[in-house]
């Protein structure tokens, strides 16, 4: 008998660890699971993607390439990212078209400490198969411009600085709830200027979004889930400026526990990827 049970106590102990192990499960927005399948179907009948990620995220950024190469198979696709700020397009555009390298372009544009490993395999697969790449974000010097002093400071900019964003004034609705949960978060940090400064980055890369996006072509974004998780952020400015768009969201979470999503990640997005928490950070 004694037998027995240590017999069976080695199989359960043996099942246990035949498992495969997950890094990363989908679920939609109401905490379904679902799959990458369907992630592909719901994207390919889309105007616009954003992903939203952990910047410092391996397997979001490993997901990102792969469902850059399986739509590009399916659909024509522009790409854009929060990475890339608007005034470095041209040196952006200059190594996609071979007329510069790699070298070149870390001089010449203000890229992030993790390009290497992160964006950059993306932006190397737009330059192989000559898919438009856009860089999207505001400079980042004017951000900080509007953190110091404000919206009002951008109209002391010249004509051509403000080409590196929308039209003036900028739209910024105080009470959207990414905005108000800011103000929440951080107290009155920044004299209330916070989440302008977050706001005209969303602007911009929504502006630029829709500045390049074409008819029947996926535009594929990637940004902080920050920017529009909950459809807030980047997907409130293309919705006001285009109510009729067909966009679907994605966020990046992580879980101890990738099997059930948790409460407060419900309704995030349309597909919320789960990640396990130990997964390997790229800094």
């Amino acid at each position: 008998m004694k037998f027995n049970f240590l017999l069976f106590v080695f199989f359960v102990y043996a099942f246990s660890f035949s498992q495969d192990k997950q890094s990363y499960q989908i679920f939609d927005k109401k905490g379904n699971k679902t799959t990458y399948a369907n992630l592909i179907l719901e994207s390919q009948n889309s105007d616009i993607l954003l992903f939203g990620e952990h910047h410092d995220n391996s397997v979001a950024h490993w997901l990102e390439l792969e469902l850059t190469k399986d739509l590009w198979e399916i659909k024509p696709i522009i790409l854009g990212a929060e990475m890339l700020e608007s005034d470095n397009q041209k040196a952006l555009d200059q190594y996609l078209k071979s007329e510069i390298d790699q070298q070149k372009l870390d001089s010449l544009a203000r890229l992030w400490p993790n390009y290497q490993t992160d964006y950059k395999p993306i932006v190397d697969f737009a330059k192989d198969h000559s898919i438009p790449f856009i860089a999207t974000n505001v400079p980042r010097r004017y951000a900080s411009l509007v953190y110091k002093q404000g919206f009002e400071s951008l109209n002391k900019l010249s004509e051509s600085e403000k080409a590196w964003m929308p039209d003036l004034p900028i739209f910024y609705d105080s009470k959207m709830p990414v905005y108000v949960r800011m103000v929440a978060e951080t107290g009155d940090h920044g004299g209330g200027n916070f989440p302008k400064a977050q706001a005209i980055k969303d602007a911009t890369m929504a502006y630029f979004i829709l500045k390049n996006q074409k008819l029947n072509t996926l535009f594929i974004h990637f940004n902080g889930s920050y920017h529009s998780d909950n459809f807030d952020g980047i997907y409130a400015y293309l919705k006001k400026s285009k109510p009729d768009l067909n966009i679907l969201t994605v966020s990046t979470v992580s879980q101890k526990d990738i099997s059930k999503l948790e409460t407060e990640h419900l309704n995030k997005a349309d597909f919320i990827i789960v990640i396990d928490e130990d997964v390997t950070r790229t800094y």
